[in-house]
């Protein structure tokens, strides 16, 4: 008999996630990092600090973003997005400053580049340098 529960699959193991330490990010850390450092960036603090519109703002790096939300912005929900994804007590700021959509792209490219991700297409597969045509 099929279940009558409203819950999603997957809603219990969204519900029991453990809540993880987090550290503030210093506004004077250099936005370069190792691929190390990035990772280990990413498993204590859940944020890391990007300009926004001359505004220091602690951001979930976009590596650790989860579907849903990313939907959220696909969808062009981008105020509920930012609510997820910017930690709150920086939200406020978001609403002040009211980026354009070209000031939160950049914001989201300082954000990946500062947690040592990258947000651009892969080129696919490199060209080999011989012809594979028979002579």
């Amino acid at each position: 008999m099929p279940s009558t529960s409203s819950r999603k699959p997957g809603a219990a193991r969204a519900a029991t996630r453990t809540a993880t330490t987090r550290r503030k990010t210093q506004p004077d850390e250099e936005p370069e990092v190792t691929a190390a450092e990035a990772q280990e960036t990413e498993a204590v603090s859940n944020y890391v600090t990007a300009i926004l519109c001359d505004e220091e703002i602690r951001i979930i790096p976009p590596g650790a973003w989860r579907q849903s939300w990313q939907r959220l912005a696909a969808q062009g929900q981008i105020d509920a997005f930012a609510q997820i994804v910017i930690h709150p007590d920086d939200y406020d700021i978001y609403l002040d400053v009211d980026p354009t959509n070209e000031e939160w792209g950049e914001f989201v490219q300082d954000a990946a580049d500062r947690a040592g991700e990258s947000l651009g297409n892969s080129r696919g597969p490199a060209l080999s340098s011989r012809s594979t045509r028979r002579r």
